[in-house]
């Protein structure tokens, strides 16, 4: 997973309700008919508009102080960012007038082919912050996927670094943060639960239990430390052990600690709670997608849109689904026949859900044995990504197990980015409460998706990229980053992955569940599918467990439209490839082509094709 892709996950209630989410190509402004213009022309218009983009994006980002400790900033350290209605209407404002400033102040014209990009890019933001904005109402505010209950906690334990006392004083004042952000998140909540937007009764369960989960332990009674004073005593201990307090101003940060805990933090979950609760009779027990609520129809194709950042209507993608799960099925076919499975292809998936030969054992030494097997992985693959990337990362990767209060079995496993300036890693995050819902034989393709020359790679390259506006290194497109986490995994076959069949066989695996994704979403959302009716299209047409089809059926139904974004963009990068091997022909260089593909930073598909054209074109003799 962003994806967006990726850090953005964090935020995904918000930047559904606001808007913000990246994601359909904007269209170029007309030229100006102005003399022609000189080489020094372009390169100082271009330059200005760099500047004033970067100058834009420092304003951006005092609305996000959550952002800027995602790039590893401590200003604005003590504060979370503003989600209440109010706040988001604020920052689609602000976005406005950049945009009007945008289009007065720079000539088109005057710009190179990159700063073009970036004048797109900029309104194309705006493009999609107001195509989202009559549907702000729309998107489920807490689920099991996302929510502040959740992922405030996550950000706070992971990305709140302690080096100093008053990195913890700050801490202390994010607690007070974080049950404002609660209250206006629930806010919102209420005015979606008021025009009928109720979340599926499972994502209702799963919150409270999250949120329970949160305020479990001391100081709020019950056994152990809950998670976030577990969090904060270790750091304060650190903060002893480096020297930069003693034990008596520890004692008195752990206390003020607690207290904000129970007193500030402690009410906002119960308030939460309480109301997730009594807004569980509106819920349907047999949940089916958003086409029922209302503008449900309208604010799908929205998703749609911003999600594959392309025009196809659901009938298009279904239909696309169905022809891609009966091509990777006859591939498919041939491992069957190749590995000497006497049985049908529907019968080869039970096998492969089935023998204990494919799982880790479902206890400690299993989880560690999994972690380890894809650290394996990525640490062989490696070796071997300057013969195919000329751009490499620099920044490092960690695999880990997901904390415990966020933890769901047979849940999609997930990339989290590390610091622009490398001082945090980037994470794989893996769920492996369920062991038997961890097969061995997709871990392989996941490992290559999440890490490299996936998720990892193509966001630490767009963190560390020069030349171009600081906004873009950080921007997120789903069809983009998914789309490049799934054709990573088929590249990774021709770098040498896949030795096992079974393990090219959860390829495949992995693949077909991307194509069913096209199927199954928009047959909820859009054709009134079931829940069930989707699981067993699902099951009769791939491997995964129905632990994770489960899983991953309840994340379609509170995520709309963001599982067709990876096939679409997978075909888009093939696409794109086929082209320039076939225009270019001996002349095509695989390093080059992944460097035109890296290099811009996330892009909305059209201008990708846009950015790889013109990569062809300088290729070819003039």
């Amino acid at each position: 997973m962003k994806t967006m892709a990726l850090r953005l996950w964090l935020l995904l209630g918000l930047a559904l309700a606001a808007g913000c989410g990246s994601d359909a190509p904007p269209s170029a402004p007309e030229q100006s008919a102005a003399p022609p213009a000189t080489a020094a022309d372009i390169e100082r218009e271009s330059a200005r508009l760099t500047a004033w983009l970067n100058a834009r994006y420092e304003e951006e980002l005092a609305f996000s102080p959550i952002e800027k400790t995602l790039q590893g900033r401590k200003d604005d350290y003590d504060k979370l960012d503003d989600n209440s209605e109010a706040g988001l209407d604020e920052q689609l404002r602000w976005r406005e007038g950049t945009v009007d400033e945008l289009k007065s102040t720079f000539d088109y014209a005057l710009l190179t082919p990159e700063a073009k990009i970036s004048y797109d890019l900029w309104t194309y933001q705006l493009e999609r912050a107001e195509a989202a904005q009559p549907f702000r109402r729309r998107a489920y505010q807490f689920t099991q996927r996302s929510g502040p209950h959740t992922q405030l906690p996550q950000f706070l334990i992971n990305f709140h670094r302690v080096d100093e006392e008053a990195d913890m004083t700050a801490y202390i004042a994010r607690l007070g943060e974080t049950a404002r952000y609660l209250e206006q998140t629930l806010e919102r909540a209420k005015l979606a639960a008021a025009e009928g937007v109720h979340a599926p009764r499972f994502a209702y369960e799963a919150v409270i239990m999250q949120a329970r989960a949160i305020v479990t332990g001391a100081p709020f009674g019950g056994a152990g430390d809950a998670p976030l004073f577990a969090d904060a005593k270790a750091k304060i201990d650190a903060l002893v052990a480096n020297g930069k307090i003693d034990a008596a101003r520890a004692e008195e940060l752990r206390t003020a600690f607690a207290a904000a805990l129970t007193e500030q933090l402690m009410p906002a979950y119960d308030d939460v709670i309480a109301w997730v609760e009594s807004d569980l009779p509106n819920t349907d027990e047999a949940p089916t997608g958003i086409w029922k609520l209302p503008q449900g129809r309208e604010y799908y194709a929205e998703r749609l849109a911003a999600m594959t950042t392309t025009e196809m209507t659901a009938d298009e993608i279904h239909e696309l689904g169905l022809r891609e799960v009966a091509r990777i099925q006859g591939e498919m076919e041939a491992i069957r026949q190749r590995v000497g499975f006497k049985g049908s292809l529907q019968e080869l998936f039970a096998f492969v859900r089935e023998d204990p030969q494919f799982f880790f054992p479902n206890n400690d030494e299993g989880r560690e044995a999994y972690l380890q097997a894809a650290r394996d992985y990525l640490g062989a693959i490696k070796q071997k990504l300057p013969d195919y990337f000329g751009l490499l990362p620099k920044a490092d990767l960690i695999v880990k197990r997901v904390e415990p209060f966020r933890e769901e079995p047979g849940a999609a496993q997930h990339y989290f980015g590390g610091t622009p300036d490398g001082s945090r890693p980037g994470i794989y995050y893996a769920h492996l409460i369920d062991m038997t819902s961890m097969p061995k034989w997709d871990m392989e393709s996941v490992a290559y998706h999440e890490g490299l020359p996936g998720h990892h790679m193509q966001i630490s390259i767009a963190q560390e990229l020069t030349g171009i506006p600081k906004f873009r290194t950080q921007l997120g497109v789903t069809a983009y980053a998914e789309g490049w986490g799934l054709y990573a995994e088929a590249l990774a076959k021709e770098m040498g992955g896949y030795e096992d069949p079974y393990s090219d066989l959860g390829r495949l695996g992995n693949e077909i569940w991307r194509a069913v994704r096209l199927v199954v979403d928009t047959g909820m959302h859009a054709k009134g599918w079931t829940e069930e009716q989707a699981v067993a299209y699902f099951m009769a047409n791939a491997p995964t467990s129905e632990g994770q089809i489960r899983s991953e059926i309840q994340r379609y139904l509170v995520t709309p439209g963001q599982a067709t974004a990876y096939k679409v963009g997978m075909l888009k990068i093939q696409e794109l490839r086929a082209k320039a091997e076939r225009e270019l022909g001996a002349r095509f260089d695989i390093r080059g082509f992944h460097d035109a593909v890296l290099g811009g930073g996330a892009l909305p598909l059209s201008i990708l094709e846009r950015r790889v054209n013109d990569w062809i074109a300088s290729q070819n003799p003039g």
